[in-house]
Order: structure tokens, then C-alpha cells, then sequence
């Protein structure tokens, strides 16, 4: 029998047609189990738009490992990184690959450009490259970029404009230089596919959302934890740059910088006294004559909230030759917290009698004199601080500036020595 030409495409056409559809349904049948371990294009963005992006991902996953690589089971470290303070990071390097450890259990493998990680890497080691375009949630971290000139890598933020101190950071946002993404518990995963973000830093309050995180290490993006605000020592927080440094290829100018703060410190006799003793660094112990300093902010519920005991700020007040008014303090060995709230009658027996009040402003607004703060707490007028016109605030800049924590030393040193010069103070100012 003949067919025509036109006939014959036909039946091809509907041949192939019926082909894709049962492949289509075949595709479809996975298993629950499948099913539940992805991501859902109604918890993301479409699935078309997700299938393209992850699989753009998996070709640039298997470009980071290669099965003909060196052998990981057959390296060893060749040095590791010292580290003065840090306690929450370390890095070995295994020639010129870098393994990060962060709070003794995440690792990351950072692979040199140009090169490939084994294959038989241990599976809770995640391997990473020099980042260019970065989702930052992690806003105490955002300092370290500004100083190492590398905010351009910072594509996308989890704060918005209003709630930043940093001028470079709320102009980037403001010329779309860099995005608000949204909140860190719920980032706008379709914006996050778009930009192509290769790196995801977290702060330590992603691990109140685990799914949240779960979701953008499903989207192909590495997720790494900022914990330097669990670093028990001020100065320890600094150095976290010298991480921040490594990953961005920058190893040399925080290391510079980093030795220039901690040379700013040495300068200063009383200072340097503290920082050339590893007891007395890691553990300062203030005298019966230091001026007594209660750093606080009260809460919407009337409470006083302070800062705990060994907290990396009462530690800076100590370091800089004050006495910590909430020293002694009683705090639950299992909480990490770095704040805790008091009952007012118990804070009001420290505070009335402290040599010192420095108001946590950067909790609830800017507080610009003394009687906005007997506004909240009637009975501190009749302080000790209050009578000899010793009652200072701080600002955003006191949290949002990581790389500052030499020059907020040094202004604390000034004030409780009552040598402070208000009119060079960067991070504090005068309740009058």
C-alpha cells in the first residue's frame, strides 16, 4: 500500500507524541520517597525554571569533582592556619586545598581555581570554590566584606536598607547592587535560582529553620554558618576576617588588617597588659578599683536585659579596665545565650550603685538623652551614673561593625578611664 509523504509524518508524529506521554507519566510515578526529598515548585518557583537552574548546578557540581583527582583518604595536612583567639574555626591545608572546620563539626573544602576535589571526599565534607555572587544572612558578617573591598560579591542580603549602619551597604541596596531577598527563615528561592548565588552564608539563627536551609543546599547552594558570635573572646570575633579572607582569595589583606588592630591595642599600656597574657586575655579579672559598668536596654515587657557573664561585650568592658556590674550572675550552663533578661528589683540593686550605665540602643531605637531613658526606668535618676553624668547609648554600628572590635575597646578604655572625648567617639555617645 503507498503512503504519501504527508501521510507517512503523520503517523510519525503521533507515534512520537504517544511516545513522550507515556515517558511522561513513567517520569511521574516516582516513589513517596522521591517525591518528599525534593523541593516543590510551590515551595520554590516553577518547576520549569528549577529545572533548568539544577541542572546548570549539577554541571557545575561535577566540575568541582573529578573520580581521577587525587585520592582524599591518601592526603595529609600540610599546615593549618594559627590562629590567636578563634576558637569556633580552624583550617588545615592540604597543599593548596584549604579544609574548614567551623564549631568542631561542619567542614568545607575549599578547592583552588582550576582544580577538582576527589572523588572519595567524605561525604559530610562540602566542597566549595572562590565565590562571586553570595546570598548574606549572616548580617554580622557583611563588615568583613566591606573591608575587604569585596561587597561585590554580596549579591543578595536577608536585611533590609533601613536596618543598616553601613553607608556601602544601604547604597548598594538602594542602586540594586545588592537585593533584600527576604527574611532568612523565608528568602525568595526563585530570586536565589535567578542570580545564580553559588555560596549562601547563614548566622547561627538558621538553625531555628532547618527546612529553610535544607531547601537552599536542595537548590545546588552550599550553606555555611557564621558562628563567630559564639567566639567567647572579643578579639577572637575580629579574626574571623582571616577566614573571610581564605574564601575570598584575599588571605593578605586580613591578615593586614587583623595585625593592624591588634597593633592599635598593644599601643595602649593597660591594654597591651591584658593582651600579652593568654590567662589574662582569655580571662580578665577587673580590680576592687574599676569602675563598675552595667551594660543593658530594657524590654518592651519591663524587663532589664544584659548581657551574660563571659559574653564576648561584658568581656570588652573587663578588657578595657571596667568592672562587669552582672559578673557574678548565675547563668544555665547549657544556655548559650549571649543576653538574658533580669527582674527589675534585681537589676535596679547593681545598676543604682554602678559607677557607669551604657544603654543598648540598637535594640529598639536610637535613645538620645538620659530622660528618655528615666521614661523607661524611673528609678535609674536616682543612679549613681545619673548624679555624676556618667550614662552613655550605643548605636547599630555597635553590632553591624564585626572588623571594629579593637576601636570599640579603645572607647570603652576612654570612658571608663574618663578620658573619653565625645567628640571622637564613633560607637558611643552621651545621655545628657
Amino acid at each position: 500500500m503507498h503512503i504519501s509523504g504527508h501521510r507517512l509524518s503523520l503517523i510519525i508524529s503521533a507515534l512520537l507524541l504517544c511516545m513522550w506521554i507515556i515517558g511522561g507519566c513513567a517520569s511521574n510515578a516516582s516513589s513517596p520517597a522521591q517525591t518528599e526529598s525534593r523541593v516543590t515548585s510551590s515551595d520554590i518557583a516553577s518547576s520549569e525554571q528549577i529545572g533548568s537552574q539544577t541542572s546548570s548546578r549539577g554541571a557545575a557540581d561535577s566540575a568541582i569533582t573529578d573520580s581521577h583527582a587525587t585520592s582524599w583518604n591518601a592526603t595529609e595536612p600540610t599546615g593549618h592556619m594559627p590562629l590567636d583567639y578563634a576558637t569556633e574555626f580552624s583550617v588545615d591545608y592540604y597543599d593548596d586545598f584549604a579544609l574548614i572546620t567551623i564549631g568542631g563539626t561542619d567542614r568545607y573544602l575549599l578547592i583552588p581555581e582550576n582544580a577538582k576535589a576527589p572523588a572519595d571526599l567524605d561525604t559530610d565534607i562540602i566542597p566549595i570554590q572562590k565565590p562571586d555572587t553570595i546570598y548574606l544572612a549572616a548580617s554580622a558578617g557583611m563588615d568583613y566584606f566591606r573591608v575587604l573591598k569585596a561587597l561585590d560579591t554580596v549579591r543578595m542580603t536577608s536585611t533590609q536598607a533601613v536596618n543598616w549602619s553601613l553607608p556601602e551597604v544601604v547604597q548598594a541596596l538602594d542602586s540594586e547592587k545588592m537585593l533584600y531577598a527576604g527574611k532568612y527563615s523565608a528568602p525568595d528561592y526563585e530570586l536565589l535560582l535567578r542570580e545564580g548565588i553559588d555560596l549562601a552564608i547563614e548566622s547561627t539563627m538558621i538553625y531555628h529553620t532547618p527546612d529553610t536551609k535544607e531547601k537552599i543546599e536542595k537548590l545546588g547552594v552550599p550553606v555555611l554558618v557564621d558562628k563567630s558570635s559564639y567566639e567567647p573572646h572579643p578579639l577572637g570575633r575580629m579574626e574571623w576576617i582571616r577566614l573571610y579572607g581564605l574564601l575570598l582569595g584575599k588571605t593578605d589583606e586580613a591578615d593586614a588588617f587583623y595585625n593592624d588592630q591588634l597593633a592599635s591595642l598593644t599601643a595602649v599600656p593597660e591594654l597591651s597588659k591584658m593582651l600579652s597574657s593568654t590567662g589574662s586575655a582569655q580571662n580578665p579579672v577587673a580590680s576592687q578599683d574599676s569602675p563598675t559598668v552595667a551594660y543593658f536596654y530594657i524590654t518592651s515587657s519591663g524587663y532589664a536585659n544584659v548581657r551574660s557573664p563571659g559574653d564576648y561585650i561584658s568581656k570588652m568592658i573587663e578588657m578595657a579596665g571596667g568592672s562587669y556590674a552582672f559578673a557574678d550572675v548565675s547563668v544555665s550552663e547549657d544556655s548559650a545565650k549571649a543576653t538574658m533578661n533580669m527582674q527589675m528589683e534585681a537589676f535596679l540593686d547593681r545598676a543604682l550603685v554602678s559607677d557607669i550605665l551604657i544603654y543598648s540602643t540598637s535594640i529598639d531605637g536610637e535613645m538620645h538623652s538620659a530622660e528618655e531613658l528615666f521614661k523607661k526606668a524611673p528609678m535609674l535618676k536616682q543612679s549613681k551614673a545619673a548624679s555624676d553624668g556618667n550614662i552613655w547609648g550605643t548605636g547599630k554600628n555597635m553590632y553591624q561593625q564585626s572588623t571594629a572590635v579593637a576601636e570599640m575597646m579603645l572607647e570603652l578604655h576612654a570612658v571608663v578611664t574618663g578620658h573619653a572625648d565625645e567628640d571622637e567617639l564613633i560607637f558611643l555617645h552621651k545621655l545628657k
